[in-house]
């Protein structure tokens, strides 16, 4: 039930597109194998449903907002707000770790997120053992997987010029960390 809950969320959010709808697939037509194997793995983590749906919205939104993929910031706060994040949640991602409107959880997740973005990577042993009190070894392969996966999106869309189509025109929109 999750997998078709996100579905529906990403096809509602993809409707809302009001401006450059085309950018990344003009880019990924070119190379069919790559944008084959990309609807692929997007697939598999639509598909893969242990760990809560807002939490990898939210993780996918950190991302975004330290990558600063503006297209990246766009759907994803769309995506958030659809998966049952907060406006709150969403404006004060540079400030998790003093907001309230964060769980314990939710903040541990933000900050796996900046840990894996960094470059280089920063090793927390101690992060992951504090996560894996709330979440599964499966959850926390799914939840990885989905950070690293937002990082690649993003360094594509960066890479190719993908701009922001209007998703989130209206509504809360997560800025870039600076």
């Amino acid at each position: 039930m999750r997998a078709l809950r996100r579905i529906w969320n990403y096809l509602v959010v993809l409707r809302l597109a009001r401006r450059n709808k085309s950018d990344l697939a003009r880019w990924m037509i070119r190379r069919p194998q790559l944008l084959a194997a990309t609807g692929l793995y997007e697939t598999s983590l639509l598909f893969s449903n242990r760990v809560d749906p807002a939490l990898k919205e939210l993780a996918e939104l950190k991302v975004a907002t330290l990558v600063t993929c503006e297209f990246c910031l766009d759907i994803g706060s769309a995506l958030a707000l659809k998966s049952g994040l907060t406006e709150q949640q969403i404006t004060e991602l540079p400030r998790y770790q003093t907001s309230p409107a964060y769980t314990e959880l939710e903040k541990l997740v933000i900050e796996y997120a900046e840990v894996l973005t960094a470059t280089p990577v920063v090793e927390k042993e101690e992060l992951r053992k504090r996560l894996l009190q709330h979440l599964s070894r499966a959850q926390l392969a799914e939840l990885a997987a989905t950070i690293a996966w937002e990082n690649q999106r993003a360094r594509l869309n960066q890479g190719l010029g993908v701009r922001a189509t209007g998703m989130s025109d209206g509504a809360a929109c997560a800025l870039p960390d600076r």
